[in-house]
C-alpha cells in the first residue's frame, strides 16, 4: 500500500484530481440520499481519502456540541408547547397584516432563527405563510422564498448558532479585541437590513397568482385547498418554556459580554467557563428547567421534530465538515499561497469562495469550520472576514435543503416549484441578492465598527 501512496504522490496533478473526484462524488452521493445521508456520505468520503493516503482532518466537535446542547433545549421547548405558541403568535401577526406578508414572513423566520440558533424552526411557520398568502391572492412563492433565505442567513447573526460561536472564537484567537460582540454588532443589522430590502424584490418576482396557468390548472382540478385559521392550542406551559429559553439566550450573551476582551469585567485568570462551555451549561440548564417547571416527559423530547432534525444536522456536520477539513488540510500550503495573493488584490473574493463552498458543504457551521481558519491564517483582515461571513449561507442554491423542500411541498398552488434546469427555482434570486447585500453592508459596517 505504501508503494501506491508513493506513486500517487509522485503524480501530484492526478493525485489532486483524484481527491477532488472523491470529495465531489461523496457530496453528490449525499445530496442524492438527502437529509442525514449527506453526513453518511461525508464519512465515506473521508474513508476513501484515507485509503489513498490523505490524513483525516480535525473533527468539528466544538460545532457539534453547540448544536446538540441548543437542540436539546429547543426540543424540550417544543414538547412543552413553546413552538406552538410561537406559531400562533406568527399567524396572528400575519393575519392581522396579510397584505404585507412578503415583508413580515422573512422577519418572523429571521427572528426565530436568530433566537433559536437553527433554521429548522422555520418548518413550523411555512404552512402558515403559505396559507395566509394564498388566502390573500398573493403568490406564495414570494413570501416563502425570502422566508427560507432569511432563516438561513440569520444563522450568521444568531448569538447561539454553532457557526457564530466557532467563527467568533477563531477571530478572538488571532485578533485580540475582535470577537463575539463585534461579530454580532455587525452581522445582526447587516443581515436583517439585507433581508428586509430583498423582500421588496421578492414581492415582484413571478406572475401574479391569478395569472399563473399552473395555479389555475391545479385550482380547476380541486388540488388547492383553503384551510383557514389554525386551531393550535396555546398553553401556559408553552409560554413559560419560551420565556425560559429566552432567559438562557440572554444569559449566554451577558456572560459572553462579561468575559470579552473589550468589556473585561471578568479577568481571564478568573474565567471558569469558556463561552462554548457556557452555551452547553445554559442550554442544558434551560432544558432541565423546562422539564421540571413545565412538567414535560423528557422521553418525548427524543421524538420531537426539532430534536430529530438537529441531531440529523450533527451527523451531517460530522461527515461533511470532516470531509472538508480533510481536503483543505491536505492542501493548506498550496491554498495559502494562491488565496493569499488573490485576497490581497480582491478581498471580496473570500465571500465568493464561501458562497460556493457552502453550496456543497450544506451547512453554515461546516463551511465556517472548513474555510475560516484558513482565511485567517493567510492574513485576511478582520473586516474582510466578518463582512464575508454571511456568504456561508448559500444553502438555497441546490434545491435539496430541508426547509426549501418543505416550502415547495407546502405550497399547493404550484407557484413554489423547482424548474427542470435545477437552479431555476424561486429561492435562487432572493438568496443571491440577500447574501450580496449582506456582504456589501458588512464591509461598510465592519469598516466603521472595527
Amino acid at each position: 500500500m505504501s508503494g501506491l501512496y508513493q506513486i500517487l504522490q509522485e503524480h501530484s496533478t492526478f493525485y489532486l484530481i483524484l481527491q477532488l473526484v472523491i470529495v465531489l462524488g461523496a457530496i453528490f452521493l449525499g445530496a442524492r440520499a438527502g437529509s442525514i445521508g449527506i453526513g453518511y456520505a461525508g464519512g465515506l468520503g473521508v474513508f476513501a481519502l484515507a485509503l489513498i493516503g490523505v490524513k483525516p482532518g480535525g473533527i468539528p466537535m466544538d460545532v457539534i456540541l453547540v448544536i446538540m446542547s441548543v437542540i436539546a433545549a429547543i426540543g424540550a421547548m417544543q414538547v412543552a408547547g413553546g413552538i406552538d405558541f410561537l406559531v400562533v403568535v406568527t399567524e396572528r401577526l400575519l393575519r392581522r397584516h396579510p397584505k404585507y406578508i412578503t415583508y413580515l414572513a422573512p422577519i418572523v423566520t429571521y427572528l426565530m432563527t436568530l433566537m433559536a440558533g437553527t433554521g429548522h424552526t422555520a418548518f413550523s411557520t411555512l404552512p402558515v405563510i403559505a396559507e395566509v398568502a394564498k388566502e390573500q391572492g398573493v403568490r406564495p412563492s414570494r413570501p416563502l422564498s425570502i422566508a427560507v433565505v432569511a432563516s438561513q442567513v440569520a444563522i450568521t447573526a444568531s448569538p447561539i448558532s454553532a457557526a457564530v460561536v466557532f467563527f467568533s472564537g477563531a477571530l478572538e484567537k488571532q485578533f485580540p479585541g475582535v470577537g463575539y460582540i463585534d461579530l454580532l454588532m455587525i452581522c445582526i443589522p447587516t443581515t436583517l437590513l439585507a433581508v428586509i430590502l430583498t423582500s421588496f424584490l421578492a414581492n415582484k418576482l413571478g406572475k401574479e397568482l391569478k395569472d399563473d396557468p399552473i395555479y389555475q390548472e391545479r385550482l380547476a382540478k380541486g388540488l388547492v385547498t383553503m384551510r383557514g385559521v389554525s386551531n393550535i392550542p396555546v398553553t401556559a406551559m408553552g409560554k413559560r418554556s419560551v420565556w425560559i429559553f429566552l432567559v438562557a439566550i440572554i444569559a449566554v450573551m451577558l456572560y459572553a459580554t462579561l468575559i470579552s476582551d473589550k468589556v473585561g469585567w471578568i479577568a481571564k485568570e478568573n474565567i471558569v467557563l469558556s463561552r462554548d462551555q457556557a452555551i452547553y451549561v445554559f442550554m442544558l440548564s434551560a432544558a432541565t428547567a423546562i422539564t421540571f417547571l413545565c412538567k414535560i416527559d423528557a422521553a418525548k423530547v427524543l421524538k420531537a421534530s426539532t430534536f430529530q432534525s438537529g441531531m440529523s444536522a450533527c451527523v451531517c456536520i460530522l461527515g461533511v465538515a470532516w470531509l472538508g477539513t480533510t481536503f483543505v488540510s491536505a492542501h493548506e500550503a498550496s491554498i495559502k499561497d494562491l488565496a493569499g495573493e488573490v485576497l490581497n488584490h480582491a478581498p471580496w473574493l473570500l465571500a465568493v469562495a464561501l458562497f460556493f463552498a457552502s453550496m456543497l458543504l450544506y451547512s453554515q457551521a461546516a463551511t465556517a469550520r472548513a474555510l475560516m481558519p484558513l482565511a485567517i491564517s493567510i492574513g485576511a483582515a478582520p473586516v474582510t472576514l466578518i463582512a464575508s461571513f454571511a456568504a456561508v449561507s448559500a444553502l438555497f442554491v441546490l434545491p435539496t435543503y430541508p426547509t426549501l423542500l418543505a416550502a415547495v411541498e407546502m405550497d399547493d398552488t404550484g407557484s413554489t416549484r423547482i424548474g427542470k434546469y435545477v437552479f431555476n427555482h424561486p429561492f435562487f434570486i432572493p438568496g443571491v441578492v440577500c447574501i450580496t447585500l449582506s456582504v456589501l453592508f458588512g464591509f461598510i459596517f465592519a469598516g466603521i465598527i472595527l
